[in-house]
């Protein structure tokens, strides 16, 4: 399973005219393994899952399938708040031919941990591939606790975890928990190198979308023990990495990849274009990165 690891990009889903906008979407996938970028994840949450049709969801997962063609691996997002549907739309991307399953956990009804355990068991079980448990309490308004993660850990197909709390500190406890072949991949940009310092294997980036060379070029220095190269490369990203959360993810990172000409900023209700302050901080550092003029 270790090739679910370095610079795995949380896929945006690029609209037009309130449709999925199909060729924006088939190039950035190109724009990506051309950089260097490890693997992919299709409508997770960054891919405003929540604001596509079933059938959207799957077809978007089959369109990044079949033009990656194998090269790199894809992680398709397949969670929900119920576990049912988890289950059903997890089996709908295992035939679409994913690598494998990156589910959150139950957002609005904050299950318990035992709640947690009984969702994962369920998914695991109705399912032949491998999954990536998501953590990210600040959306979901639930958090996976250690020892949970070590309870899921023990399932053969759960085989890491995203975790987006920011706490660096999980990581040596679930190395020790869980093991040191249990994936443990950051959610969260600003602390990847020193995630990775801690033992963690990767980042499932949103700032990929936008310099997908440099943030496979860090990944990969870490993973190699050159935190010399990956502090550079992070100091690099830092004024991005801030930039493209100073307002509703995706928006910003939609507006960067608008400013390079890549695909529209068009986003789907409740969400809005981004405030302007937060447009001239996503402006300030694709300049200072040299992506735009």
């Amino acid at each position: 399973m270790k090739q679910f690891t370095g610079s795995i990009t949380a896929l945006i889903t690029p609209f037009r005219n309130g449709a999925v906008d199909e060729k924006s979407f088939c190039a950035l996938v190109e724009r990506q393994i051309a950089a260097g970028t490890h693997g992919l994840v299709p409508v997770g949450t960054t891919g405003e899952s929540a604001t596509l049709t079933d059938d959207e969801h799957e077809h978007v997962v089959k369109l990044c399938v079949e033009t990656t063609a194998g090269r790199v691996p894809v992680i398709g997002g397949a969670g929900s708040n119920e576990t049912a549907y988890s289950i059903s739309m997890a089996q709908r991307l295992q035939k679409a031919g994913v690598n494998a399953i990156l589910s959150v956990t139950g957002y609005y009804n904050r299950p318990s941990q035992a709640g947690l355990i009984a969702h994962y068991t369920a998914l695991h079980d109705a399912t032949d591939i491998p999954i990536v448990v998501y953590n990210v309490p600040a959306r979901t308004g639930v958090n996976i606790a250690v020892d949970t993660v070590a309870a899921l850990s023990k399932m053969p197909r759960i085989v890491g975890i995203k975790d987006a709390v920011a706490d660096l500190g999980r990581v040596a406890m679930q190395r020790r928990l869980c093991g040191k072949s249990f994936l443990q991949i950051s959610g969260e940009d600003m602390t990847a190198v020193g995630y990775n310092a801690m033992g963690g294997v990767g980042c499932i980036s949103v700032s990929s979308n936008v310099a997908p060379d440099l943030c496979a070029h860090m990944q990969e220095a870490t993973l190699n023990d050159d935190f010399v190269t990956a502090r550079a490369l992070q100091d690099r990203l830092a004024p991005l990495h801030e930039a493209l959360f100073t307002d509703t993810s995706p928006g910003p990172v939609k507006y960067a990849l608008s400013l390079m000409g890549l695909c529209s900023d068009e986003l789907r209700l409740p969400l809005v274009t981004p405030s302007d302050a937060s447009k001239a901080k996503v402006k300030a550092a694709l300049t200072e990165l040299g992506l735009i003029g």
